[in-house]
C-alpha cells in the first residue's frame, strides 16, 4: 500500500502550487504589483499631500511594502478563498492527506514566496527614485514582515470564511481602497493629526507601515507598532477558528 509523501514534501507541494496561481492571476497581479508601484511613483513625485519629515520616497517606499502585504495576504487570499469555499476545493483538500493545516501552512508560504517577489520588484523601483534603507533594518523588517503576513491572512479567511464570495470580492477590493487611503500605510497616522492619528495608529495597516518605516530609517524595532499588529493577528485568527466555514 503506497503512502502520503512526508508533511513538508505535501506543503511545498502545496506552496507550488498556490504560488503559481497567484502569479499567473492578471487581476491579483494589478493589485499586487502594479497598483503599489504606481502608488510609490505618485506618492514621490507629486507634492501632495505632506508625508512628513524626511525625503518622501524614504516615507513612501516602506509604505508601499506594507501596501504589497496587504494586496497579497488579504486581498488576494480573501477573494482566492472565498471562490474556493464556493466551489468546494477547500472541502476536499481539508479531506486530503494534507490536510486543513498543510493547506493552511502552504498557503502562507505561498504569500511569502508572492511578497518576497513583489519586494524585489518594488524595492528596486524605490531604489531607483532615491530610496536609500538602512540595511540593519532588514531583521526588523523581517519580523513586521512574518506578523503582518500572518495577521492579514487570518483577516482574510476571517472574511471569505463568513462571507459569500461575491461579497468577499467586494468588501475585501473597498477594505483595500480605505487602507491605502485612510489606512496610515503611503500616508503615516501621524500626518492625519489628532485624534484622528491615534485612532488610524492603532489599525493593522498602520503597524506594520510604521514598523517598515522605523525599520528601514534605522530606529530598530517599535515594540508598540508589534504589539499592535500581533493584537489583531490574535483577534483575526480567534475569529477565523470559531467562525471559518470550509464549504457554504
Amino acid at each position: 500500500m503506497s503512502r502520503p509523501a512526508p508533511a513538508a514534501d505535501r506543503i511545498r507541494s502545496q506552496a507550488r502550487l498556490d504560488t503559481g496561481i497567484l502569479l499567473r492571476n492578471g487581476e491579483q497581479l494589478i493589485v499586487s504589483m502594479i497598483l503599489p508601484a504606481l502608488a510609490l511613483i505618485v506618492a514621490v513625485k507629486a507634492p501632495y499631500p505632506d508625508l512628513g519629515p524626511g525625503a518622501r520616497v524614504d516615507v513612501a517606499a516602506p509604505g508601499v511594502l506594507a501596501l504589497a502585504v496587504i494586496s497579497t495576504a488579504f486581498t488576494g487570499q480573501a477573494i482566492a478563498t472565498g471562490f474556493d469555499r464556493r466551489y468546494g476545493v477547500l472541502r476536499l483538500l481539508g479531506v486530503t492527506p494534507l490536510g486543513r493545516s498543510g493547506l493552511l501552512a502552504g498557503r502562507i508560504a505561498a504569500v511569502l514566496l508572492v511578497e518576497a517577489v513583489q519586494f524585489a520588484v518594488l524595492a528596486g523601483l524605490g531604489l531607483a527614485l532615491g530610496w536609500r534603507p538602512q540595511v540593519v533594518g532588514l531583521l526588523p523588517f523581517a519580523v513586521f514582515w512574518l506578523v503582518g503576513t500572518i495577521t492579514f491572512v487570518a483577516f482574510a479567511l476571517l472574511l471569505a470564511g463568513t462571507l459569500r464570495p461575491e461579497a468577499t470580492l467586494a468588501v475585501a477590493n473597498l477594505i483595500w481602497v480605505l487602507l491605502l487611503g485612510l489606512g496610515g500605510v503611503v500616508l503615516p497616522a501621524a500626518q492625519f493629526g489628532a485624534p484622528w492619528s491615534a485612532m488610524i495608529a492603532a489599525l493593522p495597516s498602520a503597524a506594520l507601515a510604521d514598523g517598515f518605516r522605523a525599520a528601514f530609517s534605522g530606529h530598530g524595532l517599535p515594540v508598540v507598532s508589534l504589539l499592535v499588529l500581533a493584537a489583531w493577528g490574535a483577534v483575526f485568527s480567534l475569529g477565523t477558528a470559531r467562525w471559518f466555514r470550509w464549504s457554504e
